[in-house]
């Protein structure tokens, strides 16, 4: 029965999704159960094929809309019972990057990789970072840019970090087209992934 959730959220098929979910209820199975072996199980999959080029964006995204379907349903059956988390992640676009879909893609993979994602949204300066992660006590921050002329701004949210005490408190990750591995390294950063697929095993890793 959670096999057939799984394999619905794979196939990118709301409908299914909803109905199989439906069923796996009303049979009485755990709700955590249908998130954690159904839903979660299923974009799993979905984060494999991705990886391996088998499947693309519009297609994640579509999987993702599916299982987001399932959850509604899941979600006040839950009564009390909280999913396990690894902890909280703060993610946003840097200031002066307005650009937001592989942002929400890393968002998507890291929430499936076990992480409470807080979403910040786009043009973030530093300091709001900052707020944010003293806020939600998360224990990792992703930062996105997409423009060269926004990429410092990763340089100053991780200086503004050190200089309020919460480097070495936090795991950093910054991703996005002109970003490296060597500009990781040249700003501090703790890790640097090109795409949403490998930031979630690279951040799920850091605290493995």
């Amino acid at each position: 029965m959670l096999t057939s959730i799984a394999n619905a959220v794979e196939a990118c098929d709301e409908a299914r999704v909803v109905s199989a979910v439906e069923l796996a209820l009303s049979a009485g199975s755990d709700p955590l159960n249908i998130i954690n072996d159904g839903l979660i199980a299923g974009m799993n999959a979905v984060g494999v094929k991705f990886r391996a080029g088998d499947m693309f964006i519009p297609e994640v995204l579509m999987a993702a809309s599916a299982m987001a379907a399932g959850m509604k349903l899941v979600k006040p059956k839950m009564a009390g019972k909280e999913v396990p988390t690894i902890g909280t992640a703060v993610v946003g676009s840097v200031e002066g990057d307005l650009h937001d879909i592989g942002k929400n893609l890393v968002i998507m993979m890291l929430e499936i990789a076990g992480f409470k994602v807080v979403d910040l949204g786009v043009n973030i300066p530093p300091d709001q970072f900052v707020k944010a992660i003293k806020e939600h006590k998360a224990i990792l921050l992703g930062l996105s840019a997409l423009l060269t002329t926004t990429m410092m701004k990763m340089k100053d949210t991780i200086d503004l970090l050190r200089e309020e005490g919460l480097r070495d408190k936090i795991k950093v990750i910054i991703g996005g087209a002109p970003v490296s591995q060597d500009f990781a390294n040249d700003i501090g950063a703790d890790a640097y992934a090109p795409d949403a697929a490998e930031a979630a095993d690279v951040s799920k890793a850091m605290f493995a």
